[in-house]
């Protein structure tokens, strides 16, 4: 099983979408990094045999500009939360020019039927990393807050 399944599979089971939070981070501590803006995820669930799909959208923006932006969504209830490395692992959004130094990063996937059903209930997180082109790094562990129904 990949990566990707792994790490979307759980979420996958979302029948509802009961709060997208848009959170402000600035970078990790003691170090200057991209700030991350305007996160929200939005869920949909598989339904009469079409897939559904999460997308997570965030506007990302460092002086020197952005590199890109890693998301990662993980159940709440999961101990302890992801880490800044281990965020290596996981896909990037597509990231767009909005301006000078920002952009405008999307995260979309498909969520089967099959991995909707193994997916836990309860409330969510989406974590991110955001790299800037001169190295700085924003690691924000839960940039998106959602609950998933069932």
């Amino acid at each position: 099983m990949s990566k990707r399944v792994v790490t979307v599979s759980a979420l996958a089971g979302a029948a509802l979408l009961a709060g997208a939070g848009a959170y402000a981070f600035a970078g990790e501590t003691g170090s200057t990094g991209p700030e991350v803006t305007r996160a929200s995820a939005v869920y949909a669930a598989p339904a009469s045999g079409k897939d559904g799909s999460l997308t997570f959208t965030a506007r990302v923006t460092d002086d020197s500009g952005v590199r890109g932006l890693k998301v990662l969504a993980w159940p709440a209830d999961l101990a302890p939360a992801p880490k800044a490395e281990e965020m290596a692992y996981v896909e990037p959004a597509t990231c767009e020019p909005s301006g000078a130094g920002a952009a405008r990063c999307t995260y979309t996937v498909r969520i089967t039927a099959a991995e909707a059903a193994d997916s836990p209930k309860g409330a969510w997180h989406v974590a991110v990393l955001a790299s800037a082109k001169d190295g700085g790094r924003t690691f924000a562990p839960e940039a998106a807050d959602f609950t998933v129904g069932g």
